[in-house]
């Protein structure tokens, strides 16, 4: 009867978002982890469970190497909804100003009987509202764009820093077999 190499692992449970899915799985593989199920989860996320050899050299340092690899990742995650947050909030706020006086000139034109100077104002108030909600998609593309213009070469650096990061713990695995 033959011998087995007996190996033990070490498990890991990861969450992240679906869109994010081949990035993660990417950063996790370049640190010795092994993908074993992906699940989604309720919301638009993914489960990823991990694992990967316990009796890992250099294991000291793929874990530092990893933990600086997760912040990067989460760093230019952050900064990818950065690019639209501010636009978005400040849209939803002028959207529902907007909405206010479109409903105003409603008012003043279906409340207000036998009265023509009301129900002409009521006409133009509304024309108003329906104008501004329209300038609110163009006033958010604009902020958007702005913004995304500048946080562009943070996430770019970002970026490259994590790919330093990920080639550091290929390295690593790469000198445990040599």
């Amino acid at each position: 009867m033959q011998e087995k190499d007996f190996i033990s692992y070490e498990y890991r449970i990861k969450t992240v978002k679906a869109k994010y899915q081949t990035k993660a799985i990417d950063m996790y593989e370049a640190f010795g982890w092994e993908v074993t199920a992906i699940t989604p989860t309720l919301a638009d996320g993914i489960t990823l469970s991990l694992k990967r050899d316990r009796k890992q050299k250099h294991k000291q340092e793929l874990t530092k190497l990893e933990r600086q690899a997760e912040d990067t990742f989460e760093t230019i995650n952050a900064l990818q909804r950065a690019k639209t947050m501010g636009a978005s909030i400040l849209a939803y706020v002028f959207g529902c100003i907007a909405v206010l006086v479109l409903g105003g000139g409603m008012c003043l034109t279906m409340l207000i009987e036998n009265n023509i100077p009301a129900f002409a104002g009521g006409i133009i108030l509304g024309i108003a509202g329906i104008a501004l909600c329209a300038v609110n998609y163009f006033i958010y593309n604009k902020i958007a764009e702005k913004k995304t213009k500048t946080l562009l070469p943070v996430i770019d650096d970002n970026e490259d820093k994590l790919a330093n990061i990920l080639e550091k713990g290929n390295d690593l695995l790469k000198a445990e077999f040599i």
